[in-house]
């Protein structure tokens, strides 16, 4: 395995602390064995659910804990706005943290992008520009705006932060493990869109259950940061065709590129169809709204090899 990219932002007791800095409402989710998934694979399965927070999805982690820390530094105020890209969950948690402390937030997204995250980022007091038919080419903009207005630019996946914040949800499942709670995963799967989930849940897990393998999951129409990562270094693609939005991305962050090395060992491509049976699977059997991108962790578990033991799954969102 190749060596780990020390970094103080993804070290354990910098993540142990900020689990204790981020908004309780979105910490704590629930995670337990699941009896429907484990019966279909024949072994324990672990969910760790997301969704049951103001902005339904994992993101209000690391956009708090970064944002705050942005308002501290004084890089952000109410004079000096926080700008995004988002393809909406990231965007909602940028706007919630924003709101709460009394920041402007500027959102840019593709013209293609979903209505109703659309329509929360603005409900939570974001300003959203609508540019571009896919995400990357909103990127593009929103880095274009940042060149020519007086306002920090935060680019998921690039700022160490955003994975801390993340890692948190990994911290839960290895203290539940430890309180006898819950059996130790040998694999987490988790989808990767722009890479910042995986390199918290790798730099967490690798530091406290270096035994579990950290699975990453992306489409096959959207494999930027799987090229990317099986090459060593960022390469884009030249479309990102799948309806996960929340994985759809053409462009790798070279950073999270970079923070992979050692802390993910494997990552796999689903089809799309293995994505909607995913979908369909997860909702029934959780019982909530699985979005597209959440789906992925599942069907990147069943297309194998399957792990020796106990799988996590983590539930990434549900906005639909």
């Amino acid at each position: 395995m190749p060596a780990v990219i020390t970094i103080p932002d993804l070290e354990p007791a910098t993540i142990r602390a900020a689990h204790g800095r981020i908004d309780p409402a979105f910490t704590d989710s629930p995670q337990y064995v699941h009896e429907g998934l484990s019966r279909r694979l024949g072994m324990p399965v672990i969910v760790k659910v997301e969704t049951a927070n103001p902005i339904r999805s994992f993101k209000g982690r690391g956009t708090w804990l970064t944002v705050g820390a942005l308002a501290e530094e004084g890089r952000i105020g109410a004079d000096r706005p926080i700008a995004c890209v988002s393809a909406g969950n990231f965007g909602q948690g940028v706007a919630y943290a924003a709101r709460a402390l009394a920041i402007p937030a500027v959102v840019f997204a593709s013209r293609r992008a979903n209505r109703a995250k659309i329509e929360r980022m603005r409900a939570l007091g974001a300003q959203v520009m609508e540019v571009g038919d896919d995400f990357d080419a909103a990127r593009a903009a929103s880095e274009a705006y940042a060149a020519d207005h007086p306002v920090e630019l935060l680019v998921d996946g690039d700022d160490p932060r955003i994975s801390t914040g993340a890692a948190t949800l990994a911290l839960e499942v290895t203290d539940a493990v430890a309180a006898d709670d819950l059996p130790a995963p040998s694999a987490a799967f988790t989808p990767v869109g722009n890479g910042a989930l995986i390199n918290g849940v790798g730099a967490w897990l690798r530091g406290t259950l270096p035994e579990c393998r950290v699975v990453g999951i992306q489409a096959e129409a959207a494999p930027a940061m799987t090229l990317s990562f099986n090459a060593g270094r960022a390469i884009d693609t030249e479309a990102a065709a799948t309806y996960a939005d929340g994985i759809a991305t053409r462009v790798a962050i070279p950073r999270a590129v970079e923070l992979m090395r050692g802390r993910v060992d494997e990552m796999r491509l689903v089809s799309e169809a293995a994505l909607h049976e995913a979908q369909t699977v997860l909702t029934d059997e959780l019982g909530i709204t699985v979005e597209g991108a959440a789906a992925a962790a599942w069907a990147g578990l069943l297309a194998g090899p399957l792990p020796d033991g106990p799988a996590l799954l983590v539930i990434t969102g549900s906005n639909v």
